[in-house]
């Protein structure tokens, strides 16, 4: 065999394994989210989760593909993986939204904006960042370094659920004569499940970004981009729960798993620059900026039953700057504009398509379609028939 069939054969095959590892993700922001919500919305919650996958990843085949990198050439490994790797990533984008409006977004409309979403949006900010680059050589050219898409992904995602937040509002009864209506989870394992999917997901996420791994070099990135991811979200749990023992001595493992995986989002722009023990630094940023941005949400208004902007929008900004901040020969003014031009574009792209959808099919339920819970009025079937629905 040539060599250069082997390394055609291996790179193909390393990247379907990325690629079914980030699709682990799929389930694990289904779990998160289910978890997280109130028992009278879960199965609207996992019917939102699997047609995001569905429709995203169908809009990105027949049109978003061609959009962001403009063929589907490709020399190193078979197209159809190379294809497959990049839309198990475009789901991630929609989720980040869709979890951030849970308890008062109906599935319709939602499947509406994941086809833009995932057709047109999201395929735009990939072709201006690492794909045919349609802003080069005008003054908007991104020259930012951002390996598997905290600002990329992240940040898009991000800068859409706040687009929609500010469109749809918060839930019922959320905020009420000045004060904030604490809705606890009504499924802790299924919390931790979901984000311990998601944390595997992150391996395939991060180190397939790598994209080769047929080389004595190459499987050292790759092993060294894995390492440095686990350890961001292991500084991020570890800080937060630091921090909510000394706050109010308790360890909240809601906010422990959120802050892994703000550091988790936080590594991402650059888990193949750094050395071992600075992922531990910028983990740990990440989780503090999880635990202090959640409450500082809330006082704003932004309701978000997940915690995605603290996650996702913080820590994807972050992360991309701290590549600025930690690289000697990546410019932090780079990354800020690159910040910049995705964030303007992600969020005014995000909310026109949200308001106009939003006009023809109302984004938001009605407070008694929230009261009774969107499971009866949106899929017909309740996650826990047996139990009595919380209000």
């Amino acid at each position: 065999m040539l060599e250069a069939d082997f390394k055609y054969i291996i790179d193909t095959f390393f990247t379907l394994f990325a690629m079914v590892l980030i699709i682990f993700m799929v389930p694990g922001f289904a779990m998160l989210e289910a978890g997280l919500v109130r028992t009278k919305n879960v199965t609207s919650v996992l019917t939102i989760n699997v047609m995001i996958y569905a429709v995203a990843s169908m809009a990105f085949l027949l049109i978003g593909y061609t959009i962001a990198f403009g063929s589907w050439e490709n020399s190193s490994m078979s197209i159809w993986a190379a294809f497959l790797f990049q839309m198990a990533f475009v789901g991630k984008t929609i989720n980040i939204m869709s979890g951030g409006v849970s308890e008062r977004v109906r599935i319709i409309p939602l499947a509406i904006f994941a086809v833009i979403m995932g057709g047109v949006i999201y395929p735009l900010v990939v072709n201006f960042s690492w794909g045919a680059d349609m802003l080069a050589g005008t003054i908007l050219d991104i020259d930012m370094y951002d390996l598997a898409g905290s600002t990329v992904i992240h940040s898009t995602g991000g800068w859409a659920l706040l687009a929609a937040i500010l469109i749809i509002g918060s839930r019922r009864g959320r905020y009420k004569n000045g004060k904030i209506k604490v809705i606890p989870a009504s499924n802790i394992p299924l919390v931790v499940l979901g984000a311990l999917l998601l944390w595997i997901g992150w391996f395939g996420f991060n180190g397939g970004s790598v994209g080769s791994i047929s080389s004595v070099e190459n499987a050292d990135i790759v092993a060294k981009t894995i390492m440095n991811t686990n350890t961001a979200g292991l500084a991020g749990a570890i800080i937060a729960g630091i921090i909510m023992y000394i706050r109010y001595k308790l360890l909240d493992i809601t906010m422990v798993l959120n802050g892994a995986l703000g550091g988790l989002v936080a590594i991402t722009a650059g888990p193949d620059l750094y050395d071992m023990y600075t992922p531990i630094l910028i983990g740990a940023i990440g989780g503090c900026l999880v635990v202090f941005a959640v409450p500082l949400f809330d006082k704003l208004k932004l309701d978000d039953p997940v915690g995605a902007l603290s996650v996702h929008l913080v820590n994807g900004v972050w992360g991309t700057l701290a590549v600025g901040i930690f690289v000697d020969d990546i410019s932090i003014l780079a990354q800020l504009k690159g910040i910049v031009v995705v964030g303007v574009f992600a969020f005014v792209s995000s909310f026109i398509v949200l308001f106009i959808v939003n006009k023809i099919v109302a984004f938001r339920a009605d407070d008694d379609v929230q009261l009774e819970g969107l499971d009866v009025n949106e899929v017909g079937v309740e996650a826990y028939p047996e139990f009595k629905r919380a209000i």
